[in-house]
């Protein structure tokens, strides 16, 4: 029983043990605590108590020569007139034990402590040390240990605080900083809102924000509109929700698979099926308010149509690799008749202010109205970029800075890809309610004597051209354009560009179709909601381009990236007619495009190696003629390309979409070369697809 009492004790501190403070209940008061608040009579007391023992108790000659370290656990109570008695004390020595009798029987006489009004009788433990502590330092030691577990207390807690700070998913991005994935099926969908006649917003720099977009489209209620009625997890995740989603206060993320599974027939292949197969992980998110990022990384293999693969091969870089797939990227072999086609997509974007937009990493922009741009497109492959936009008024201001690459072996060094750099900056101004003008600037140039990325060129609103001619009409190629929109009723809006890359006055009033008037234009029209059906939008474009625009007479300042344009697909020298019609219901799509183009190619057939102004990475000053010159001179190619694509949209979060089309193709010059023939092309498939980017195969 002994034991038992001296383990209780032990467990007993003074200050934890004594008996809150009630307006009915009140402690025993020393006189130096009278006149103390009630809530702070305790600690007085406890204080009082502490002190006496410190003052009064002395070590026995026994414990120092031991040179004790423990303590003296005492019993005692303040009875009803005031005095100390101890009811039990522990100790490893008698003298201990002895010398806490006599300490606490000298402790002065006290008001005793009261319940209700009426005195009663206190019990209290203390725990003495040895060696003795003055009461000061256990104070400050107790209110720093206390300290301490308040900070490990907390600090335990977080992990279980993150988990409950977490809350119910609102779909944050669809305010946010992010990109809206460009592809132009699903931009159709909201383009008429953002083209209402007296609206302030700005159509032509692409990606579109949306933060910016949902000030015209309420992206929240088209969500819970498709949203499909399912009580299981695995049914939530597959028709209307994120793989994975958290929101927090503080930060949200989402994480979706990748799929683009094809296969389809291509009747004029002599291999079997036509086929892709890509795999990855999407990954967007947000911190804070106005920090957003975006990552995307694909795996793929692929055989596409026979068209298509010779174009891929036509863009073959320097080194072992066989093609440049279109839109995505250098290719390895994969087997013996497909490819392997790993691809990266990542940005950062950030609003450090309402009217600015800062946006850094690796992908494409897009300016125009159009199905095509003849000032920047998103045909070429991903590469890194910086872009600033910036809005106030009715002027919105995009300034985009690439660093792009010449992979051709007459630019390597020492099997390095040459790197070039672009800047362009585009200026959209609606003039009225109805009117919208835009201009266009851009430059590129290389690390011509060792000057790498120009820093002239930083500056978000000099002249291009000025800067061109101070540092040397060779150091780069700049590029002038416009843009004008007319907006006629809600439902028709008419669109165009014009694009200038060289231009002589004198050649022109001449009238002999100089070479130097190297320019293009675009004029396009759209009606939404045609012949009154919701959802129905026909588009009708025209594109011309004269010879060797785009092209430039230093080998690597051309107007490309990785082989491909940086502007129209097919480079220049070219006019084009193109019709498309699309359509949605709810989760239901359709899409019809149809295209009649005439070309002028290269012979480069060992006789006549001369350029005809298609190829942009040709030499101009490798021309046959300076006068005379036409679009569609040089091998003239009549092009038809028509495509149906019909679908439906599984999962609206992740743009999870189940379809099929056809393409039809003919390509027909009027002269046949080892590069340039004939080909009819009826091309089937039938996929799912994670929708991301436009793909053009329309070449």
């Amino acid at each position: 029983m002994k034991q038992f009492i001296v383990a209780l004790l032990l467990l007993i501190q003074f200050k934890t043990y004594s008996q809150d403070v009630f307006l009915a209940e009140m402690p025993p008061v020393f006189p130096n605590c009278e006149g103390v608040s009630l809530d702070s009579l305790q600690t007085c007391f406890d204080k009082q108590v502490f002190q006496h023992i410190y003052n009064n108790f002395k070590v026995p000659e026994v414990a120092l020569k031991e040179n004790f370290k423990g303590q003296v656990s005492v019993l005692f109570e303040v009875d009803t007139l005031g005095q100390f008695k101890t009811i039990y004390i522990d100790a490893i020595y008698n003298e201990l034990k002895d010398e806490a009798k006599r300490v606490f029987s000298n402790f002065p006489k006290v008001k005793p402590a009261t319940y209700n009004g009426r005195k009663t009788f206190k019990q209290y433990s203390v725990p003495i040390r040895i060696p003795l502590l003055d009461p000061n330092a256990i104070q400050k030691e107790a209110e720093k240990t206390k300290e301490i577990q308040t900070i490990e207390n907390a600090v335990k807690g977080e992990y279980d605080a993150l988990n409950n700070s977490i809350s119910a998913y609102e779909d944050n991005r669809l305010s946010s900083q992010l990109n809206i994935q460009f592809t132009h099926s699903d931009y159709a969908r909201f383009d008429r809102n953002l083209n209402l006649v007296g609206t302030n917003s700005h159509t032509a720099s692409k990606p579109f924000l949306y933060e910016d977009v949902s000030n015209y489209y309420d992206f929240k209620a088209e969500k819970e509109k498709l949203n499909k009625e399912t009580e299981t997890w695995a049914g939530k995740k597959l028709w209307n929700e994120h793989l994975v989603q958290l929101q927090s206060d503080d930060y949200w993320f989402t994480i979706d698979p990748i799929f683009d599974l094809q296969v389809g027939k291509d009747t004029e292949a002599d291999f079997s099926s036509t086929y892709n197969n890509t795999r990855g992980f999407l990954v967007q998110g947000g911190l804070g308010k106005k920090f957003n990022f975006y990552a995307s990384v694909f795996e793929s293999q692929g055989r596409f149509a026979q068209y298509v693969n010779d174009y891929g091969e036509s863009l073959r870089a320097f080194g072992p690799d066989p093609a440049i797939i279109p839109g995505r990227g250098i290719a390895k072999r994969f087997k013996t008749d497909s490819y392997d086609y790993p691809v990266a997509e990542a940005y950062l974007s950030y609003s450090p202010a309402k009217f600015l937009n800062i946006q850094f990493g690796h992908g494409k922009n897009f300016i125009g109205d159009g199905y095509r741009s003849l000032l920047l497109s998103d045909v070429a492959s991903p590469h890194p970029f910086l872009k600033l936009n910036t809005k106030f008024w009715k002027i919105k201001y995009t300034n985009t800075w690439m660093w792009l690459k010449d992979v051709r072996p007459e630019v390597t060094q020492d099997g390095a890809f040459l790197t070039k750099y672009m800047a362009n900056h585009y200026l959209s101004w609606n003039v009225s309610k109805r009117f919208n003008l835009g201009l266009f600037e851009s430059v590129i140039w290389t690390n011509t004597n060792n000057r790498g990325f120009d820093v002239n060129y930083l500056n978000p609103i000099i002249f291009y051209r000025a800067i061109e001619f101070e540092t040397g009409q060779a150091s780069g190629n700049a590029i002038l354009g416009a843009s004008g929109k007319y907006k006629f009723s809600d439902d028709i809006n008419m669109y165009s560009q014009f694009i200038l890359d060289e231009f002589s006055l004198s050649d022109v009033k001449a009238g002999e179709k100089s070479w130097k008037n190297k320019f293009g234009y675009q004029l396009g029209v759209k009606y939404y909601n045609a012949f009154k059906v919701d959802n129905l939008l026909l588009q009708l474009e025209y594109n011309r381009i004269r010879p060797y625009t785009y092209s430039h007479n230093t080998i690597a300042t051309n107007y490309g990236h990785n082989n491909q344009p940086m502007a129209h697909l097919w480079g220049a020298n070219l006019s084009e007619l193109i019709l498309i019609g699309r359509y949605r219901y709810k989760r239901w799509f359709a899409d019809a495009k149809v295209i009649l183009g005439t070309r002028g190619l290269d012979f480069n057939d060992g006789t006549d190696n001369f350029s005809y102004g298609g190829d942009v990475y040709k030499n101009y000053n490798d021309r046959p003629f300076d006068v005379g010159v036409e679009v569609g001179q040089g091998i003239q190619t009549n092009v038809f390309n028509g495509n149906l694509q019909a679908g439906y949209l599984i999962n609206p979060a992740s743009n999870l979409k189940i379809f099929t089309d056809i393409t039809v193709r003919n390509f027909n010059p009027d002269a046949i070369t080892a590069n340039t023939f004939k080909s009819n092309t009826v091309w089937f498939n039938f996929g799912l697809r994670t929708d991301l980017f436009n793909w053009y195969f329309d070449f």
